[in-house]
């Protein structure tokens, strides 16, 4: 892919034209500004500068140029940003030698995918799959919004209508859509018959594949997913997260249930931060794509002992991406889509009741276990797994301390058995083992004087060749005997600061009280190294060392004083 897509890109579209569909921005001074679509907020914080081409949220942190805004809006990587801003701006993006042949592929087995899922789509009304679909309690606007169809029961419907439309046979193997024969090489018929079908779609709301659902009764597979394809992945792939993802951001969590009727009967019930896996287990990328909308994780699968089984597998790869994870108790025998047909109001409430991820399963263990040297074994194997891949040392602490009061042991035999538990982990690809070994050392906090030079570079970058910005190069020198090229490059945020502060046209003297602050600070820093030179003088004996530390210390002290 050719470096200079991305300059062709940025030439044609700039920061504004991208971010707009997402926020509705108004002008505060040199920037824009308003309401982060990353965190819900009620005062915009989420600026962005037209100038540099660049935004920042000083709400969230998060912050960088169009290409990693899309990335974090739509769940993209930067190709797959790079590609949706190449289509918004009309630039063809290049590739290198056999990288477009695997492109031009790619994108006919996506026309491919989403022509089959608009033909589904158009043979539902009045079907065995409309009725079943509406059996289930969905709404028609529901069924409508999240183009389920019908595959008809027949083996070569879907495709005669691909192939009558330029689509060659391999195209359609390709996609998952057909199937070879077994036995008769060159036989194909459709993958997908008599099923009502759901469309799966990447996180840009793109279809990549299909899960059907059998409607006779007889079927051996009730559920039916396609096969893993150049679009899709099953591991990478949440079902809904196109439609949920702005609700996780607001609401501040993903909401994770059993399947698709269930993310559909959640998000018509106006739990709309609601996803499901497609055809496969909770993996690590799964939960990566989580983190990519929200830190927290809410587990809604179903209370039986697969569905358990299941939440404590989810919680432990999801606690070792970094996510804070938390379950809702559901009914015995019951799924999500069971509980909101009969009573939303009580999912409401058993969502609003989920319990942090160790206290779930310590409250479902001891209801299972009533013997007590079970339940500590269950205890061992399922929930100190789930503390030991804590990453904050102070939350697997609180959650150490709440197990030994819900099994009356002491705090320490709890740690103890936890360290153990940490031991069986097995290593990440980094060869550290999750938990309480992998924790890093605090990050050193930046001292007074480098504070405040990175807040003066920045007014230097955000007011360049300005009475202010020459006030504070010749100040900088004056008081560090440093050319202004001493001073640290300026973060975006710095830069951004130093707009919202100073206004749209500061004069020179506006910086005053941050350059008295930085002497200061500079003054203090010398101040406190004499200070110590005096002491080793003192330690060493030397009489001439001593007094010419003394002396740098009286004139520093009197330098403070006059400021």
């Amino acid at each position: 892919m050719a470096v200079d897509t991305v300059a062709e890109v940025k030439a044609r579209l700039t920061i504004e034209d991208v971010v707009k569909p997402y926020v509705q921005l108004r002008r505060a001074g040199r920037s824009l500004v308003g309401l982060c679509p990353f965190h819900k907020e009620k005062t915009g914080s989420f600026h962005v500068s037209p100038e540099r081409g660049s935004w920042h949220c000083f709400g969230c942190g998060e912050g960088g140029d169009m290409f990693s805004f899309i990335e974090k809006a739509e769940g993209l990587d930067f190709k797959g940003a790079l590609t949706f801003l190449a289509e918004k701006a009309g630039v063809r993006v290049e590739y290198a030698a056999g990288g477009r042949e695997r492109a031009d592929k790619r994108e006919r087995l996506r026309e491919a995918t989403a022509k089959a899922a608009q033909w589904y789509q158009s043979q539902l009304a009045g079907s065995a799959a409309e009725a079943y679909a509406k059996g289930r309690g969905l709404a028609e606007k529901t069924v409508r919004e999240w183009g389920l169809g019908y595959a008809k029961d027949e083996w070569r419907a879907l495709l005669e209508h691909l192939t009558a439309q330029g689509f060659s046979t391999q195209e359609l193997l390709d996609a998952g859509l057909i199937k070879e024969a077994d036995g008769k090489p060159g036989t194909y018929y459709d993958r997908f018959r008599n099923r009502l079908l759901f469309p799966i779609r990447d996180a840009a709301g793109r279809v990549v594949a299909f899960t059907g659902r059998a409607l006779a009764t007889d079927e051996q597979a009730k559920y039916l997913n396609s096969p893993e394809t150049d679009l899709y992945h099953k591991s990478e792939v949440l079902f809904g997260l196109d439609r949920a993802k702005d609700a996780i951001r607001l609401r501040g969590f993903t909401l994770l249930v059993e399947g698709q009727m269930d993310v559909l009967h959640a998000h018509q019930a106006g739990f709309e931060n609601a996803v499901a896996l497609s055809g496969t287990a909770f993996t690590g990328k799964h939960a990566a794509l989580m983190k990519r909308y929200s830190d927290n994780l809410m587990l809604c699968l179903d209370a039986d002992p697969a569905g358990m089984k299941a939440s404590a597998n989810a919680a432990l790869l999801a606690l070792r991406e970094g996510l804070r994870v938390k379950a809702a108790r559901l009914p015995a025998g019951e799924d999500p889509a069971d509980v909101i047909s009969k009573d939303a109001q009580e999912f409401a409430a058993r969502v609003k009741s989920a319990q942090p991820i160790h206290e779930f399963f310590l409250a479902a263990l001891g209801e299972r276990e009533k013997d007590p040297g079970r339940l500590l074994a269950a205890v061992e194997a399922v929930v100190l797994p789930l503390l030991a891949a804590m990453p904050s040392p102070m939350e697997r602490e609180r959650a150490a301390q709440a197990v030994a009061r819900a099994l009356g042991l002491s705090p320490e035999s709890v740690r103890e058995s936890l360290r153990a538990a940490g031991r069986r982990q097995p290593a990440g690809a980094d060869g550290k083992r999750p938990g309480p070994a992998a924790s890093s050392p605090a990050p050193r906090r930046a001292t007074a004087r480098e504070t405040r030079a990175e807040f003066l570079a920045a007014i230097v970058h955000a007011y360049p060749a300005t009475p202010l910005a020459a006030r504070v190069e010749s100040e900088y020198n004056r008081i560090t005997g440093d050319s202004v090229a001493a001073l640290p490059s300026a973060p975006e945020s710095a830069v951004f600061k130093a707009e919202e502060t100073f206004g749209e046209a500061p004069g020179e003297d506006a910086a005053r009280e941050l350059l008295n602050a930085f002497e200061t600070a500079v003054i203090r820093e010398a101040y406190q190294e004499a200070v110590r030179a005096l002491r080793q003088a003192e330690a060493a004996g030397d009489e001439g060392l001593i007094r010419e530390a003394g002396e740098r210390c009286k004139a520093l002290a009197s330098r403070l004083a006059a400021l």
